[in-house]
Order: structure tokens, then sequence, then C-alpha cells
């Protein structure tokens, strides 16, 4: 009698997407200098920043010691949202790592030596599979080794510093990104399989300096006359999406019809124009402030002379459940203009309790990494004042 053939598991197919490395820069020298009790809860901390800023959007590969291996599936990408996430990331650790140092009176290793720690990110787009390991997912391929070899570079040596974002020229045509706008700079770097591997390299120290020099304008509740509060059962970055996507925006707006955009540095944000369309009639709008994911402020133009600009700002906060939504407006225009204003508010309060409410149902529609109950969020009511 023959022996039967071996069976093999079924082949699943390869995607395309996003594949990202998070890595905390010195953290092996950091580990050798300090006190490893200590520098162990102090890098733990750190890790578990950039996990939660990284993931969503994006999704978690895996934790590989000092750095964080996420992906996000998908042919071509949302360029904004992409290079948010990494700045995004970027601040919340160059924030926690400041915090941990001021709070800290210890004059050990590993409380001293905190400030050399720094966080460098490589960016591709390519071809990955998924398979078992030991009875957890993991993400397989050519592109995937690549990136893990693309973190042995040459990036800091050339800048002075760790604190930069390696992005491939895969992930660039994938974003449809002009990375000269942004002030990249060009790089290529050697892989010992592949060969030359060219992409742009984002200064993240730069983009830090700047965060921190930048005008804040926000409005807050003492300022507004006019609040509208949502709370929803998702995380912050997913709601963030859908309230600054033009395509996912059509999704939940009362009345839109086409959102036009205008990037002048290509990516969105302080100083991004658009034409928000109803029916024969366009809104235009233009981003004042932009803090990903924390919130954003508008200038807003409606096509009725009398009612004036009006700036808003929508805040976003976590809760137990997922995110608070607060949006908060005020007229900017003249007196006639705030004479008007409470007329205006009857009307802009019916489409905003409709268009929070078609978000909310989209967001469930989706599925969008919600952390509730299934079910759990029709419960929550939209509050104006």
């Amino acid at each position: 009698m023959e022996a039967a053939a071996p069976s093999h598991a079924p082949v699943r197919q390869t995607e395309r997407g996003c594949l990202a490395i998070a890595d905390i820069s010195g953290y092996t020298t950091y580990l050798v200098a300090a006190e490893l009790e200590h520098a162990q809860d102090v890098l733990e901390d750190l890790t578990e920043t950039v996990v939660r800023s990284l993931s969503p959007p994006m999704s978690l590969a895996k934790v590989e010691g000092d750095a964080v291996f996420v992906y996000l599936p998908g042919e071509r990408l949302d360029a904004s949202m992409l290079l948010d996430t990494v700045d995004a990331t970027y601040f919340a650790f160059r924030r926690r790592l400041d915090a941990i140092h001021r709070a800290t009176q210890c004059d050990c290793n590993a409380c001293v030596l905190i400030p050399r720690l720094d966080l460098k990110f490589v960016v591709h787009h390519g071809r990955f599979g998924r398979q078992r390991i030991a009875g957890r997912e993991e993400l397989s391929g050519q592109d995937v080794i690549l990136v893990h070899r693309l973190l042995k570079n040459r990036v800091a040596d050339e800048i002075g510093h760790a604190g930069y974002v390696f992005y491939t020229d895969a992930i660039v045509a994938a974003m449809g990104l002009g990375p000269e706008a942004l002030r990249f700079s060009r790089h290529t770097d050697e892989t010992d399989d592949v060969g030359p591997i060219e992409g742009w390299v984002g200064d993240l120290h730069e983009r830090w300096t700047e965060e921190r020099e930048r005008r804040r304008v926000k409005i807050g509740p003492a300022a507004a006359a006019f609040t509208v509060v949502d709370d929803v059962p998702v995380e912050r970055q997913t709601v963030w999406r859908y309230l600054t996507d033009p395509e996912l925006r059509l999704k939940w707006q009362s009345g839109v019809t086409r959102i036009d955009e205008m990037n002048p540095v290509g990516r969105r944000g302080a100083g991004t124009t658009n034409h928000c369309v109803h029916g024969k009639e366009a809104f235009v709008e233009e981003i004042q402030d932009w803090r990903p994911f924390d919130y954003f402020t508008v200038d807003l133009h409606p096509p009725m002379p009398l009612i004036g600009p009006l700036r808003f700002t929508i805040d976003l906060e976590d809760t137990p459940d997922g995110t608070r939504v607060t949006e908060r407006l005020v007229p900017l225009g003249g007196l006639k203009a705030r004479l008007v204003f409470p007329l205006f508010k009857r009307m802009y309060r019916k489409v905003a309790l409709e268009g929070y409410e078609k978000l909310r149902q989209e967001l469930q529609a989706a599925g969008a990494e919600e952390r509730s109950e299934p079910g759990g969020a029709a419960e929550a009511p939209v509050g104006t004042t």
C-alpha cells in the first residue's frame, strides 16, 4: 500500500501595503550603561507610547525589543494620514521622554541618560504574506526582510542625529507624494541582497522644533458661541480620519456632494483649503491649526455674505470607551454677522446633530476597530450648547 501524500496548508494570497518600523535609537547603549531595573521601566513606557500612537491607524505586527513593526494594507495610501501618524508618534515619544526626565529626581544612569534616546522610522511599500508561527500571525516576504535591513543605514551620520524617517521610493509612489515640497532630502542606502535602495529622509528633530514653536489657534470653552459634544466608541486616530479625509467626510456630512482639497505642500494641514460643495454652493474651509490626533481649527466661509466667516475647533479626547468629539464655533464677522449668528446657529445645530449621528453609524458599519461591545455605540447621545 502506498503512503498517503503529505497534506499542505493552503497558501495564502500575498498582499501589498505599507510596512513600517519605529526603532528606539540608543536602546542597546542605554541598557548597557544604565541600571537594568530602571532602564527596563523607562524603555517599556516609551515602547507603549509608540505602540499607542501607531496603532491604529496601522496594525501592530510585532514588538521586536527596541522596535515596533506595523503595517497597513493597501495599494494606494492617504499621504496626509501616514505622514501625520509618523509625526504624531515622534511628538508623543519626545513629549513622554521629556516628561519622564523632568519627573525624576534620581541621579542613576538610567535616569541621567534618558535624553540620549531617540526614535527613527523606516517606511516602505511592498508585498507581504501572513503565516502562523507558534500560534501567532507573522508577516513574511522579501519586503518584510528589506524594511528590517534598512534600519541599518547611514542617515544618522549624514544628518547628525537619530531622529528621522526614511521613506523609500516605493512608499512615496504609493502615497502619490511630492517629497521636495515637504523639504525631504534624497537618500540612497545599500543592502547586501537587494542593492541600492533610494528614498527620502524627513528630519523629525526639525519637525519637533516647528511643533513646539508653531502658533496655536484653538477655541476654548469660554470663547465658544456654540458647542457640540459627541462620544463615539472608536479610537481617536480612526475618528480623525473620518473627520478630515475628504472621501470619508462624504459618507457622513449632510448635503455635501464634493470636497475639493488644495494642499500647497502636498499634505493636509495648516494652509490647506477645501471647497466643500453643497449642491450649487460651496463653503470654503481654511485650516488654521492642525495637531494630529488632538485637534484642528478651521475658518469657514459660508456662501451667505450676511453671516460672514466662522471659526471652529474640533477637539478629540480619549475616554474609557473611545473618543469624545467636541466642536466649538465662533463668528468672526462684524456686528451684523454677530446679530444674524443666532439664526445661523439653529440651522447649524440641526446639521451638526445629523452629521454626528451619521458619523457614528458609519464608524459602526465600517467596524472601525471599536473598543466598545457590539451595539454600545447607539447609546451615546449628542449634546449641544
